[in-house]
């Protein structure tokens, strides 16, 4: 057992540690620096193993042990898919005796879009700015938490759990999210922080689904110069353009189904969507062409079933291009994420209070909103049957978050850092602790 420190020694550890944060932010900021530089976009997500080898050469200071996961290629490997290279996953624990604590990060990021000003895999601080591909979505937190970690090592400060750390593939949209393959392998803690969130004064309500469903549209080549002779090649672009009419009015049509779950404050009500997320097609101008490939993005209310949602999309591309003489088409499920269901648990109070903590929230700052972004927990309630799930990170409204100019602050990773190393401390709120044992 963890030999007991005072309460008043540990109120001072605790104290220097969040001083101590706040004066080595710059390491943090350096780490992060590393972190954008190792591209690990998804699609295809071909970095994955050297994330790894930088987290592995992190974490090994702070005592941990690493151990690589890597989810085998037939649980993700499709036709004609998006993804590529090895799903390299990390676990990283260290044993004290005490209770232990998961903590979550998402490794991938999703592709550089078009309008960057910057290099987005090389990180540009802008006074407290820090502008880098997966800065708030979530490379920061993983800066941030490192740096807590640095804080209560030096500082002493007694912890309550004993921290693994959980770095994770293929949540933007994977197929079979790392996470999904260590729960259903019996690898996971009972107790998580999810940092896949928001810095803002939020207990999380649960989220959509999505599913990614690449539809591929044959035609047949011939030279462009015989493509209007009766017989002569397929233009797979034409008869792509009767699905693109009837998709537009699916479109319309999901945006009226409305969820139960509570919006962000001063948000219009949750609704479902169908988005065209890609469309490539076309060789060049001399010739007819004879493939399209669309992927379709479709997220998906807690009240509908992915089964349905999936359906509704086949048949419309099904009608839509039964008029089109000599077209072949093909879908392939490329990505999903399930719901999350309303992940309350025993430890969100003090969750809140730690995160009231680290940013300066008073407790009726909190409002409780779910998401029609997604999360790849829902494949963990699935597979564990454990219904909480704590959220935390770094994401604002204003951060450009999956676009051009993504960028988080150096104040905001100090408050992440602290309200972390609050919640894993000893001595912080024990009155509202469920893993404490009861005074005898």
């Amino acid at each position: 057992m963890v030999e007991p420190v005072s309460l008043r020694q540990n109120e001072t550890a605790l104290a220097e540690a969040c001083g101590w944060i706040a004066a080595n932010a710059d390491d943090a900021v350096a780490g992060l620096g590393r972190m954008i530089a190792v591209d690990t976009s998804f699609p295809p997500g071909l970095g994955y193993d050297d994330f790894a080898g930088l987290m592995e050469a992190l974490v090994a200071p702070l005592g941990f042990e690493a151990e690589r996961v890597t989810v085998p290629e037939s649980l993700w490997k499709v036709p004609n898919g998006p993804g590529a290279g090895p799903r390299t996953n990390l676990i990283a624990s260290r044993a004290g005796g005490r209770p232990v604590c998961g903590l979550y990060f998402h490794v991938d990021t999703v592709p550089a879009a078009a309008g960057w000003k910057t290099d987005p895999l090389r990180m540009e601080r802008d006074g407290d700015r820090l502008i880098g591909l997966g800065a708030a979505d979530m490379k920061g937190c993983v800066a941030a938490i490192l740096l807590a970690l640095r804080a209560a090592r030096t500082c002493g400060v007694e912890l309550a759990y004993d921290p693994m750390l959980l770095f994770c593939t293929d949540e933007e949209g994977g197929l079979y999210p790392g996470i999904r393959y260590l729960a259903e392998q019996g690898r996971l803690p009972e107790h998580i922080l999810n940092f896949n969130g928001s810095a803002e004064a939020r207990v999380w309500a649960g989220c959509f689904g999505l599913f990614n469903l690449l539809v591929r549209i044959h035609g047949q080549a011939v030279h462009a110069g015989e493509g209007n002779r009766k017989g002569s090649g397929v233009n797979a672009i034409d008869g792509t353009l009767p699905l693109l009419n009837a998709l537009t009015e699916l479109k319309a049509q999901i945006a009226t189904r409305v969820s139960a779950l509570p919006p962000p404050p001063g948000k219009p009500p949750l609704a479902a969507q169908l988005n065209l997320a890609a469309i490539q097609g076309g060789t060049a101008g001399g010739q007819v062409p004879a493939l399209v490939e669309l992927t379709l993005n479709r997220r998906y209310a807690p009240e509908e079933r992915f089964e349905e949602a999936l359906a509704e999309i086949e048949a419309v591309i099904s009608r839509s291009t039964a008029t089109v003489p000599d077209l072949s088409i093909e879908t392939t499920l490329v990505g999903h994420l399930m719901p999350t269901a309303d992940p309350a648990g025993p430890h969100w109070p003090r969750w809140q209070a730690a995160m009231g903590q680290g940013f300066g929230y008073a407790p009726e700052d909190f409002r409780k909103w779910g998401a029609a972004s997604c999360s790849d927990f829902g494949w963990v309630q699935r597979a564990t049957g454990r219904q909480e799930v704590l959220l935390g990170g770094l994401g604002r409204p204003d951060r450009n978050v999956h676009s051009p100019g993504e960028y988080t602050t150096v104040p905001d990773i100090v408050s992440l850092a602290r309200a972390v190393l609050s919640y894993l401390a000893a001595d912080f709120r024990p009155d509202i602790n469920p893993d404490l044992s009861p005074k005898s």
